[in-house]
C-alpha cells in the first residue's frame, strides 16, 4: 500500500499515516480502485515474444528433490505501475522475474521453485496499469515459471464477493489455466491454492484475497481438508504489521524477532482459518511497513511463523524487490535475504549511492534465519514413520566377531545387576558379564528403550557412573573369551551408538571409555611419543574437552599410540560412531562423515595381551578408575574394514 493515498483527505488532521493503517486497515479503499468502470483488458496474456524481449533468460528447472529450495517473495510492486498518471516502468520488475527463472534449479545454489506476489500490483486498478502487470508476468508465463499472485487494495476494493475487475481479468484463474503447480480457486477467482514440489514432497501455497470473505474462508479450508499432510503457506495482502516506527534508518527495530503484531484483519484471519489449521506453519504478507516478524502458538501448540515483507517506500517504490526464503531440511532452518535483482543486474560503476545502497538490505527485519525442526513441526499431519527395528541376523555380516544389543532382555528403567549376562549375538562366545563396584548405587545400570533413530535394535543401555567417588557398573567379556586375543592385522570396523545426557560433567566423566581393552601400554612393551604407559592398549572415550570422540589405539606396527579425534557431541542426541581400518590407515566417522584428525600414518592392526574387553569401563594401571555416564546402543565388531554403507546404520 502507498502512504501517498491511503489516507482520505478527512482524515488528514489528528491521525498518522501508520495509525490510520493500523485501525481502519483501509476498509476506504475503493477510491484507490477507482478505474473499475473503464474499458478493461481481455483475459487473454501478452505474447511470449513480446514478454521476453532481447534479454537472455535461461530455462526452468526448480531441483524439486534437492534439501535445499528457495521461495522467492515479491511485495507490493504498486509504484511501477500507475497507469492513470502515465507512470509505468516493468523494468525493475522483470529484472527480478528474469533473476527467478535463471536461480531455479540447484546448480547456483537458490534452486527456486516458486515465487509468490503479496498484492498490490498497482497503484490505482486502473486498465492501462493491469495492461503492463499483464505484459511483465508473461515473461514468468513464457518460461513456465511457478507462481501465485493475489488481489491488494490498491487492486480491488470490498471483498472476494466483488465480481469483476480488471484484476481479476488479467491475473485470475484462467492465467494459471496450464500451470503445473495450480490446485484450483474459489467461485469468485480472487483465492487460489498452489502445490509445488520440493525437498522430494509437495507444499500448498495459499494466495488469500485482501479481504477474504466467509466463503473464502470456507474454501481455503476445503482445499487444506483436501490436502491433509501438506505444510502450508498462508500468503494474503494484510496480516500483521510492524510496531515499531520508521522514521529513521537505519530502522530501530526492537526485538527483530518478534516486532510484528497482528492487524484486524489478520486477526480474523488468525481466528477463522490459521489457528486451527496446524498445517499452517508460515504466512507472509505485505501492505504495511517496515518489514517485522513474529512467531505465535496455534491450537495444537504449535509455531506460526508471521512475516511482513514491504519495500515500497524505499528507492524507486522498492525496486521490484525481493525476499529469498531458502529453505534447507538438512539444517533444519529458514535462511532469509533481501536483494534487488534490477540493481545488482547494473554494473557496480555506474549505480548511483542510493541504488548501491539498496542492491541488498542486509538489516536484522530483512535478512535473518529462522530455525524449525520440520520433522517434529509437520509431524502431527505428516508423521515421519520411525524405522523399524531389524533383526540381528539381518546385522551379523561377515567377519562379525562380536555383536551386542540390548533388547528383549529387560523392562526400560530397571537396573543389571552384578553377574547379570548379555549375549554375543555372534554366535562367537563373547558374552558379556556385569560387573559393579563398591558403593554404588542399585540403578547405576538400567535397560533402556532409548534409542538412535538408525539403530538396528530399539533399545540401550544407560550407565551411571563417574569418579569422585569413583562408581558405576560395566560389563565385561569372559577371561577366556575369543575377542581377547583378535589383533585384527587384516583390518577391522568398531561400531556403537551413544548419547550423552545434560547433566554430564567434564570433571567426573571425562575420559570416560564406551568401549575398551585391558592391559597397559606399559605392559604391552610400549613407549615413545604420546605414550602413557598406564593407560590401556585401546579406548574409544569421551574427551574432557567439549566432550570430543577419540579413538586411541596402539597398533602393532608401532611403539606410539594414534589417536583419532572427533567434533565435540551434543548431549540429548544419538550419535554412531564408527572406528574403520584398512590393515593401513585408521578412520573415525561420526554419523558416516569421517571426522578431521584422522591421523595418515600407518596403524595396523590392534596390540593385544590377552585380556577381556570392557563396555563402559576404563582402567589405568591394571584397576577400573572410571565408569561411563551416558547410554549406548548397539555394538559391533568386525575383522575387516566395512563400508559406510555397511555399517549398522545403513538403509
Amino acid at each position: 500500500m502507498s502512504h501517498r493515498d491511503d489516507t482520505p483527505a478527512q482524515e488528514s488532521t489528528g491521525r498518522s499515516r501508520r495509525g490510520f493503517l493500523r485501525t481502519t486497515a483501509l476498509a476506504g479503499a475503493g477510491a484507490a480502485a477507482g478505474g473499475t468502470g473503464a474499458a478493461v483488458l481481455g483475459a487473454t496474456p501478452a505474447s511470449a515474444a513480446e514478454a521476453t524481449g532481447s534479454a537472455r533468460t535461461g530455462a526452468w528447472r526448480p531441483d524439486t528433490a534437492s534439501l535445499r529450495f528457495t521461495l522467492a517473495v515479491m511485495p507490493d510492486t504498486q509504484f511501477l505501475y500507475w497507469g492513470s498518471q502515465d507512470s509505468v516502468n516493468r523494468t525493475p520488475q522483470e529484472a527480478s522475474f528474469r533473476y527467478v527463472i535463471d536461480h531455479s534449479g540447484d546448480a547456483d545454489g537458490d534452486n527456486i521453485v516458486f515465487m509468490a506476489h503479496l498484492g498490490d500490483l498497482t497503484q490505482d486498478a486502473d486498465p492501462s496499469s493491469f495492461q503492463q502487470v499483464d505484459k511483465a508476468f508473461a515473461l514468468l508465463d513464457a518460461h513456465g515459471a511457478a507462481y501465485s499472485v493475489l488481489a491488494g487494495n490498491h487492486d480491488v476494493s470490498g471483498d472476494d464477493s466483488r465480481g469483476d475487475t480488471p484484476y481479476l481479468r488479467t491475473m485470475g484463474p484462467q492465467r494459471f489455466a496450464h500451470a503445473k503447480t495450480f490446485a484450483g480457486a474459489d467461485p469468485t477467482g480472487y483465492n487460489t491454492a498452489h502445490v509445488f514440489r520440493a525437498a522430494g514432497r509437495s507444499w500448498l501455497l495459499l494466495a488469500l484475497d485482501w479481504r477474504t470473505s466467509e466463503q473464502g474462508f470456507a474454501w481455503a479450508e476445503s482445499v487444506i481438508k483436501a490436502h491433509p499432510k501438506l505444510p502450508v503457506i498462508l500468503t494474503t495482502h494484510d496480516l500483521v504489521y510492524s510496531d515499531y516506527d520508521d522514521n529513521v534508518f537505519p530502522y530501530e527495530s526492537g526485538d527483530p524477532e518478534d516486532n510484528a503484531v497482528l492487524s484486524d484483519h489478520g486477526r480474523t484471519v488468525w481466528d477463522r482459518l490459521i489457528d486451527g489449521n496446524d498445517q499452517i506453519f508460515l504466512t507472509l504478507n505485505g501492505h504495511y511497513w517496515p518489514p517485522a516478524r513474529t512467531t505465535a502458538k496455534n491450537a495444537a501448540g504449535n509455531d506460526v511463523h508471521l512475516h511482513i515483507t514491504n519495500y515500497q517506500n524505499r528507492y524507486f517504490g522498492g525496486g521490484g524487490m525481493i525476499r529469498l526464503y531458502h529453505f534447507d531440511l538438512a539444517r533444519n532452518t529458514i535462511d532469509v535475504e533481501t536483494i534487488n535483482p534490477w540493481i545488482l543486474a547494473q554494473k557496480p560503476e555506474s549505480r548511483s549511492e542510493l541504488a548501491a545502497e539498496h542492491a541488498r538490505i542486509t538489516g536484522p527485519v530483512d535478512s535473518f534465519s529462522v530455525p524449525i525442526d520440520f520433522e517434529r513441526r509437520f509431524s502431527g499431519f505428516a508423521p515421519v514413520p520411525a524405522r523399524p527395528a531389524r533383526p540381528a541376523a539381518r546385522e551379523l555380516v561377515k567377519g562379525t566377531l562380536a555383536y551386542w544389543r540390548f533388547d528383549g532382555q529387560g523392562a526400560p528403567g530397571t537396573a543389571l545387576t552384578a553377574g547379570d549376562t548379555v549375549r554375543d549375538l555372534s554366535g562367537k562366545g563373547n558374552d558379556l558379564t556385569v560387573v559393579t563396584l563398591p558403593g554404588t548405587a542399585a540403578d547405576a545400570l538400567t535397560w533402556s528403550a532409548d534409542h538412535h533413530p538408525d539403530q538396528p535394535a530399539h533399545a540401550g543401555l544407560k550407565f551411571s557412573g563417574g569418579r569422585n567417588p569413583l562408581h558405576g557398573s560395566y560389563l565385561t567379556t569372559g577371561a577366556q573369551a575369543p575377542l581377547n586375543g583378535e589383533t585384527f592385522e587384516s583390518g577391522y570396523t568398531i561400531e556403537t551408538f551413544v548419547m550423552l545426557p545434560l547433566d554430564w560433567d567434564a570433571g567426573n566423566n571425562g575420559w570416560a571409555s564406551i568401549l575398551s581393552r585391558r592391559g597397559s601400554a606399559g605392559d604391552a612393551g610400549k613407549h615413545g611419543k604420546n605414550t602413557d604407559p598406564g593407560e590401556p592398549v585401546l579406548q574409544l572415550s569421551i574427551s574432557n574437552n567439549g566432550r570430543e570422540p577419540q579413538f586411541n589405539h596402539y597398533p602393532l606396527n608401532d611403539t606410539y599410540p594414534t589417536t583419532n579425534w572427533g567434533h565435540g557431541l551434543v548431549e540429548l542426541r544419538w550419535w554412531h560412531l564408527a572406528v574403520v581400518n584398512d590393515g593401513r590407515r585408521t578412520r573415525l566417522y561420526v554419523e558416516g562423515a569421517p571426522v578431521v584428525d584422522n591421523p595418515n600414518r600407518l596403524s595396523a592392526g590392534l596390540t593385544s595381551l590377552g585380556l577381556p574387553w570392557l563396555v563402559g569401563g576404563h582402567e589405568y594401571a591394571g584397576a577400573v578408575d572410571m565408569v561411563f555416564h551416558g547410554s549406548v546402543g548397539d555394538i559391533r565388531i568386525v575383522n575387516r574394514p566395512l563400508a559406510a554403507d555397511e555399517f549398522l546404520t545403513a538403509r
